[in-house]
């Protein structure tokens, strides 16, 4: 029995390989996936911004917005293909390239990252419901608002901040942590509640007054110089912008490509992103350009167009629309914060103490030190300049992805040992030298170098979109290089 307790410290029934019958995801269920990732605050003020703010060529952002789309459907079918082939979970697979020890320990970054991003994404979460509390309590009685217990303040937070933050935690911790299956219908959900959301904010806006409405949308793209030699910059720009949005989600992507059927459903899937971000495109742009010829109408707005959905319902006087437009940034806000935080953040820890938690303990870990980021986002974390850390831990992910694609494809010639992969015996083949794969942290750790330069070094700094790639290429080839050599 001592012999046998060794081999099986790695294996956790929420890190093995998925039940063939709970492969049950669709390229529907991607679908929504991939919508519920740009249905958020940030996608809608990024989108909002490339065609409206920076005055550039609409066709030129719009092909950038599928270049970069199309970018992200190539390296989520590399990276999503051994998961769905053998029901592994991203953490897991990195120990085929990095070693037991070593997807261990990096594997970490990843959970540092997304339970940061957690409690960052649950503060401005819980600002929405800090908004409808205070319309529910205005619309009771407007003195209320002005007696000393909501004006008191502990830690930059007052009684409805305190309660709005606590409720967001309590709330996703309990939705969170049902299980897969209902995940997978909670995104289905919130992807669709949204849209038909988007929906209802884009014929209220044509409706308003359709012939004005329509000619705003209209005005605001621009069609000129569409082959000048000037637009290839704002091309590759606007193409690694959008890259980059999604690139956090691309690592772990096989956490969620696990569950799908099979690979023509995976690349089916994956390919709606485009259809995805036209459709999101569109209604975001809309309801810009259609919000923005009203409000224009009051001399106080003259100075900005707004971009961002909070600032607009915040100047629109209809109490209705607000409250409903609140509600559906709660949805999308919890089920982004869900897809590209919560998950990949259980799996990483899970896999650094796989006899001693689950999906139900680590989600405690999460939903603690994300409590405690959202408590301390506004007095500290945001004073810090904690985001441009929280980026560089965040440029390990490219030289990660590059040396899993290049061990996969080109070195194990998409074959994998399932016992092995478990086992912390040293004649394992992923034990390598104990437990580490030198070559492979070699390789990750120069191409982190690179991917980090182009964070702190201001030179280097137009290059920021593209580090994820930069360094996924230095990685994968260093790694290719570096074993094929032996």
């Amino acid at each position: 029995m001592s012999q046998e307790k060794p081999k099986k410290t790695l294996i956790n029934w929420d890190l093995v390989s998925v039940n063939p019958k709970d492969k049950n995801w669709n390229w529907k269920d991607l679908f929504c996936f991939w919508g519920v990732n740009i249905q958020s605050i940030i996608g809608f003020s990024l989108i909002a911004s490339l065609y409206v703010i920076y005055n550039l060529n609409s066709y030129i952002v719009f092909l950038g917005t599928i270049l970069g789309s199309i970018l992200v459907y190539f390296f989520s079918n590399w990276i999503g293909k051994p998961s769905q082939k053998f029901g592994l979970p991203f953490v897991v697979l990195l120990r085929s390239s990095l070693g037991i020890k070593g997807a261990k320990f990096f594997g970490l970054v990843r959970a540092i990252v997304g339970i940061f991003m957690f409690g960052i994404q649950t503060y401005f979460l819980s600002k929405a419901f800090v908004y409808l509390i205070r319309i529910g309590i205005f619309s009771l009685d407007p003195t209320l608002l002005n007696e000393e217990i909501f004006l008191t303040f502990f830690l930059g937070l007052n009684i409805i901040d305190w309660f709005s933050i606590t409720s967001a935690i309590v709330i996703q911790g309990f939705l969170f942590s049902i299980g897969m299956v209902f995940n997978k219908k909670f995104i289905r959900f919130s992807a669709c509640t949204v849209y038909f959301g988007m929906m209802l904010f884009f014929f209220s806006t044509l409706l308003s007054d359709v012939k004005l409405t329509s000619t705003a949308f209209v005005e605001s793209l621009n069609y000129s110089n569409f082959t000048n030699k000037s637009n290839f910059a704002p091309l590759v720009t606007v193409a690694g912008t959008i890259f980059a949005y999604f690139s956090i989600i691309i690592l772990s992507f096989g956490d969620y490509s696990r569950y799908v059927k099979n690979e023509k459903e995976l690349k089916k899937g994956n390919l709606s992103l485009i259809l995805n971000l036209i459709i999101f495109s569109f209604f975001t742009l809309f309801i810009v350009t259609g919000a923005d010829y009203f409000l224009k109408q009051d001399p106080e707005n003259l100075k900005r167009i707004l971009t961002n959905p909070t600032d607009i319902i915040g100047k629109l006087d209809n109490l209705l629309i607000t409250i409903f437009a609140l509600i559906f940034i709660i949805i999308a806000s919890a089920s982004t914060n869900l897809i590209a935080n919560y998950i990949p953040s259980q799996y990483s820890l899970i896999n650094f103490f796989p006899s001693s938690l689950s999906f139900r303990s680590s989600s405690l870990i999460i939903l603690l030190i994300g409590f405690l980021v959202g408590i301390f986002w506004l007095t500290y974390f945001s004073q810090i300049g904690i985001l441009s850390f929280i980026d560089t831990f965040g440029a390990f992910f490219g030289p990660i992805f590059g040396i899993m694609i290049s061990d996969f494809y080109l070195i194990k010639k998409e074959n994998l040992i399932n016992k092995d992969i478990y086992s912390l015996e040293n004649n394992g083949i992923y034990y390598y030298s104990g437990g580490w794969h030198i070559k492979g942290i070699y390789s990750m750790i120069l191409g982190f170098i690179f991917a980090a330069s182009t964070i702190w070094n201001p030179s280097l700094m137009f290059l920021h979109s593209f580090s994820w790639i930069i360094g996924a290429f230095i990685s994968s080839f260093t790694y290719y290089l570096l074993v094929k050599s032996t």
